[in-house]
């Protein structure tokens, strides 16, 4: 089956706003190193594999840098996880202006190793664009601290699978490779007990965060739209020192088409999960170290083995 490719104008626009985000970025860092923002360590989060501030693996309400109010700050990242049979690394930047509005472009690449073999695609590596935007829309996690009012966001992904290899066997599946992400965040800081709990709604049809495309037709498949719950809990041992947990829902929309082709429940997923640990050393620089498990990732390859391992990231925030 021969795979289709964007059009020449899809990528034209794509390489624009990539190359501007990129732009903006590096146009804001310089100046702003020197800036004089007042955020409190750890409470905008780290950067998620998706660029957004957060945790690791999922998105808060909070607007990352360390810019506040009146100001606009800028971040880079870059984290590496490892399981048992894959490897993901992902790098992003990440803009903030007035602790209202997040922009963020995030990309990511996923070393498939035997499990590109065994689909006769060694050297296989999979990577996605992201780009992000969130929107704080009520509350204020500092502010609010001594209420029950959460800070709420809404944000949104665009993310585009770029071609490879395994552009036939997704375009068989009815799996396409662009897809936009819509999702809701609410998080809560208990200032003096040192708690966070962020609980994040997202509408998605991405298959293994957008890795596998998105959605699936073959076998009668549902690809539409799903609601998945997002939790995360973090708890402030030191000013510049938390431990957490979080819990992803995942779509599992590759499960019946996978079926259809014959491969049983080889292409089954389950939900992400991850316990951490964030460092801040100094006021702009946080690391992050986690063991994840992202259950089974295209367990017909890999013996239905779940994927389990270690995260680190770094996150450099002005």
């Amino acid at each position: 089956m021969t795979p289709q490719h964007p059009s020449p104008r899809l990528r034209t626009r794509a390489a624009s706003a990539i190359a501007l985000a990129c732009s903006t970025a590096a146009l804001l860092a310089a100046p702003l190193a020197h800036a004089d923002t007042g955020k409190l360590v750890l409470t905008g989060g780290v950067s998620s594999v998706e660029g957004a501030a957060g945790g690791g693996i999922s998105p808060w309400a909070v607007i990352g840098t360390q810019a506040t109010d009146g100001q606009t700050g800028a971040s880079v990242h870059i984290s590496r996880a490892v399981t048992r049979d894959y490897g993901l690394t992902a790098t992003g930047v990440a803009v903030g202006l007035n602790d209202r509005l997040e922009l963020s472009l995030a990309r990511q690449d996923f070393n498939t190793r035997a499990t590109g073999t065994a689909l006769g695609l060694p050297g296989l590596h999979l990577k996605q664009d992201i780009l992000g935007a969130k929107l704080r829309v009520a509350g204020d996690a500092i502010l609010d601290s001594d209420t029950l009012m959460p800070q709420v966001a809404v944000g949104v992904q665009v993310k585009h699978l770029r071609s490879s290899g395994l552009d036939a066997t997704l375009q068989a599946l009815g799996a396409k490779r662009t897809g936009v992400d819509l999702y809701v965040s609410a998080t809560k800081l208990f200032l003096a007990p040192g708690i966070l709990v962020n609980g994040t709604l997202r509408a998605t049809r991405a298959n293994q965060n957008g890795l596998l495309g998105f959605g699936a037709s073959l076998g009668g498949a549902d690809g539409g739209y799903e609601l998945q719950p997002e939790v995360s809990v973090a708890w402030l041992l030191r000013p510049n020192l938390a431990v957490g947990v979080e819990v992803r829902g995942m779509p599992d929309k590759l499960r019946r088409a996978g079926a259809a082709a014959g491969l049983g429940d080889g292409l089954r997923a389950s939900h992400w999960k991850d316990v951490f640990v964030a460092w801040s050393p100094s006021k702009n620089v946080s690391l992050t170290a986690a063991y994840v498990d992202l259950g089974p990732i295209v367990p017909a390859t890999t013996n239905g083995r779940r994927q389990t391992g270690a995260y680190v990231s770094a996150q450099f925030a002005f």
